[in-house]
């Protein structure tokens, strides 16, 4: 099959970039004709106000990469689509609602010739906004299905279209290989905090819990402030923590991810919501176990209990439990033991399956 994904690649940084130019690679080998539609210009600052784009590629870039997409270029959307109507399928990779005027004029050049899918990171932002769901239905009433990486978020979008909505868990697309030595003895006394840094993803409860929990342990809190920094240095004061916490904002190059697991006991993702997350399985490619809140796919990721710890999500108690509980005489290192990388060699033969099949859908 002819499969074009529109969607950002290299230089754009992130799990979105990761994801289309790892899934391109997948087609690949699987035996497909595939390119990526990308940008030049994908945001206008004032809509994404951190680091865009980096000077060096992590992982493989896909060489049948095309950039261009223009947020300034209405008109560049409508070639974009004219020009892909031999396709087989095209898979529109959704990350944000501000894509769906783009997204809008790609399918007013396609003229409906070919099959669209519309892969959702997110159904719906975590932090909306009053046109996000006028945006997303009317771009999901246009597709042909919607391809979602968890069940409430395949309830999200059946409540925005009635086109075929498919699930797939979202495997592995890790920018980076792990360290030859990861280490296995011993405990850090150290909780690594890691990925862009917004409301939703809970860091404050985690700093309320880290003041309530074990003595001695610090936390490291690596990655893009969305609204700057000064709001969590002011609660780092309030709570006494400033000799605990070592903040390190701005965006985290591949090259640093390495030093930064190998020296934490456990990476602490304390979201209020979710859905579907790379860092639970990138931990577990360092040999790191995870305690996680019970939203999205965390659940399903982590063995509670055997590669780290699951606790209830928004709650500062439940948080300073599962740190005590995970600081408890010889759980790090037993925890830790238990941790295995997981094969996603599978996970992307049926992601792959999933996504192919709705070139035949009706």
């Amino acid at each position: 099959m002819k499969i074009a994904i529109v969607g950002p690649a290299f230089p754009y940084k992130g799990g979105g970039a990761h994801h289309t130019t790892e899934l391109a690679h997948r087609l690949a080998a699987a035996g497909h004709a595939a390119v990526i539609e990308s940008w030049r210009a994908q945001y206008p600052s004032f809509l994404y106000p951190g680091q865009q784009t980096i000077s060096e590629p992590e992982g493989e870039p896909f060489p049948g990469t095309r950039r261009r997409l223009d947020w300034r270029r209405p008109d560049g959307w409508w070639r974009t689509g004219r020009d892909l109507r031999s396709y087989d399928l095209v898979v529109l990779a959704v990350l944000s609602p501000v894509q769906v005027p783009a997204y809008l004029g790609i399918l007013a050049g396609l003229r409906r010739r070919t099959k669209v899918v519309a892969l959702c990171h997110n159904v719906l932002p975590h932090e909306r906004k009053p046109y996000d769901v006028p945006l997303m239905k009317r771009l999901l009433r246009k597709v042909d299905g919607v391809l979602v990486h968890s069940g409430q978020q395949a309830g999200l979008a059946r409540g925005l279209t009635s086109r075929p909505v498919s699930v797939a868990e979202m495997p592995a697309h890790l920018p980076t290989a792990p360290a030859a030595d990861t280490g296995t003895a011993g405990r850090r006394d150290r909780l690594l905090f890691f990925g862009m840094i917004r409301p939703y993803k809970g860091l404050d409860v985690l700093l309320r819990a880290l003041a309530a929990g074990p003595d001695g342990v610090a936390l490291t809190v690596a990655g893009e402030f969305w609204g700057g920094v000064d709001g969590t240095r002011a609660l780092i004061g309030e709570l006494g923590l400033g000799d605990r916490v070592d903040l390190r904002p701005g965006y985290v190059p591949a090259a640093d991810v390495p030093e930064l697991f190998g020296a934490a006991d456990a990476l602490v993702l304390p979201y209020r919501t979710a859905t579907a997350s790379q860092n639970v399985w990138m931990a577990y490619e360092y040999g790191v176990p995870v305690i996680a809140t019970r939203v999205g796919g965390f659940a399903d990721q982590i063995r509670d209990g055997v590669d780290g710890i699951v606790c209830e999500p928004d709650d500062v108690g439940s948080l300073t439990d599962a740190l005590k509980r995970f600081y408890a005489e010889g759980e790090p290192e037993r925890l830790r033991a238990g941790v295995r990388p997981v094969d996603h060699a599978p996970l992307w033969d049926a992601y792959v399956e999933v996504l192919v099949n709705f070139s035949g859908s009706s």
